[in-house]
């Protein structure tokens, strides 16, 4: 359970506030819920960039750029810097980028996964194929292949998945 801490919030929507430790990591969390920002701070990783060399790897319009780049640095999450007309920007510290190889981690598994889990529902239910060669294997002769409600149809719960049909014999 999540302790009853409370912080200040020195970035963000509660700035000066003090907010449960819960909320003030979904504000956190919300701040980041943007593919543009995500991108961003996935090239910021690299080290410093200018506006320009952004712009030229995300294929936005510069205003929603700026947009974006604002949310970010008012988060406190990235620092500019300002060189003439260049305006640089660069990660606040090294914690973004262990959070963005911690999320690529997870996003790893859940993925491999989920093709394990497509690789199994391709595979042919040998089941199936027996009785399609003797006859359909499906409908009313008791093989479990009928419309829900008809003889011979099973229900997932009945075949092992809860709330799903079985579509095999």
């Amino acid at each position: 359970m999540e302790p009853k801490a409370r912080v200040r919030v020195t970035a963000g929507a509660f700035v000066g506030m003090q907010v449960p430790l819960y909320q003030a990591k979904a504000e956190f969390f919300r701040m980041l819920g943007h593919p543009v920002r995500i991108r961003v701070l996935e090239l910021l990783q690299d080290g410093p960039m200018p506006v320009r060399d952004l712009l030229a790897e995300i294929d936005i319009e510069p205003s929603n750029l700026s947009q974006q780049l604002a949310v970010l640095r008012r988060s406190g999450i990235v620092v500019s810097t300002r060189d003439g007309a260049t305006v640089t920007y660069a990660l606040a510290g090294g914690d973004v980028a262990e959070l963005l190889r911690a999320a690529r981690r997870i996003l790893t598994e859940l993925l491999a996964g989920q093709s394990e889990l497509l690789a199994e529902l391709r595979q042919v239910d040998p089941r199936r194929q027996a009785g399609a060669a003797v006859g359909g294997g499906e409908g009313l002769g008791g093989g479990g292949g009928g419309a829900p409600g008809e003889p011979g149809a099973r229900t997932g719960h009945e075949a092992g998945i809860p709330g799903r049909r079985a579509v095999g014999g």
